[in-house]
């Protein structure tokens, strides 16, 4: 059963009514498969064509659905032998990052993400994916313990910020994130960041500070929510749509902008209806983005990631 947004209700309709009819189908007491298959037709043009034409702000939704692919789905679908290392060796462990050592398609590599939590309790034990200081100093304990043995680094992020409580800002929040992407920008061994479903503000930054940013199709990448953006222009969060609009967060816009490197396609009606395929498709393009940068003849890769983001900056991006 799927967990239909706002704007999918006409496909929801449809195929609640081909739930009801392969019902009758399967009491035997009458075959109505054409007619079956004319409504799952439909349902796939109407698909197409919803999800081809989505604004903004039902990209925003999409990026937040519930049933979208998790951090611990992407760890437990792409890599083997996969080891947790948990604390920041200074305060706590902040389950909102999640990372350790595997082997992804056979190589070794450290893989760190923002995870948000798939169920109640799993949100609240996650911090609904908003990272505190202990958080990101773990991050960057597992970036600096891959650059010593020489293992590629692979980012996913889905985080609507970083903790704003008093307690985080007491520990040093804007210094963690701060040193969180200086430790990006100073590693010798490639580094993959993807953005999967919400890339907010430094929160993703703080691990998005890569060679190869990807991100999905149907992805969001912004300074500011579209709510907090609609709060501090228009005093308002009913303006959400509108803000949404004006901070260009989908992906073709940062495809456009060149603050991104590449899409990702998802499966027709977004990566939480065929979770596995999109899953599937994202390790294929982690995979050929990973044997660009460590084939040889790519040059210093810690150049390569600073003049990158430099140049973003003169170019009023940054």
């Amino acid at each position: 059963m799927h967990n239909y947004l706002d704007f999918e209700k006409p496909i929801a309709e449809l195929e609640g009514k081909i739930e009801e009819l392969r019902h009758l189908s399967g009491s035997g007491e009458v075959n109505i498969a054409d007619e079956v298959g004319k409504l799952q037709g439909k349902v796939d043009r109407l698909l197409s064509q919803t999800y081809s034409k989505l604004t903004p702000w039902q990209k925003t939704q999409v990026a937040r659905h519930h049933d979208r692919p998790h951090v611990v789905d992407y760890i437990a679908a792409w890599i083997d032998d996969f080891t947790p290392l948990a604390g920041d060796r200074a305060f706590a462990d902040d389950q909102a990052i999640v990372g350790g050592m595997g082997r992804f398609r056979g190589r070794t590599v450290m893989v760190i993400g923002t995870e948000k939590g798939a169920d109640t309790e799993a949100r609240v034990r996650h911090n609904f994916g908003m990272a505190r200081p202990e958080g990101y100093r773990k991050a960057m304990r597992l970036m600096a313990m891959a650059d010593r043995f020489n293992l590629p680094v692979i980012t996913l992020v889905d985080t609507p910020g970083a903790y704003p409580g008093v307690d985080a800002e007491a520990r040093g929040q804007a210094e963690a994130i701060a040193r969180s992407i200086e430790t990006c920008l100073s590693l010798k061994v490639p580094l993959i960041s993807v953005i999967i479903g919400e890339g907010g503000s430094g929160g993703a930054i703080a691990l998005a500070t890569a060679n190869t940013v990807l991100m999905l199709e149907h992805a969001i990448y912004s300074v500011i929510s579209p709510e907090g953006c609609a709060s501090i222009l228009w005093r308002s969060g009913d303006m959400a749509k509108e803000a949404a609009a004006a901070l260009r967060l989908t992906a073709q816009d940062l495809l456009e902008l060149g603050v991104i490197d590449a899409i990702v396609a998802e499966p027709m009606g977004g990566a939480h209806r065929e979770p596995g395929l999109a899953m599937a498709g994202l390790a294929d393009a982690v995979d050929e983005a990973l044997l660009a940068l460590t084939t040889n003849g790519t040059g210093d890769l810690k150049t390569q990631r600073r003049e990158k983001f430099l140049e973003m900056g003169k170019n009023g991006l940054a």
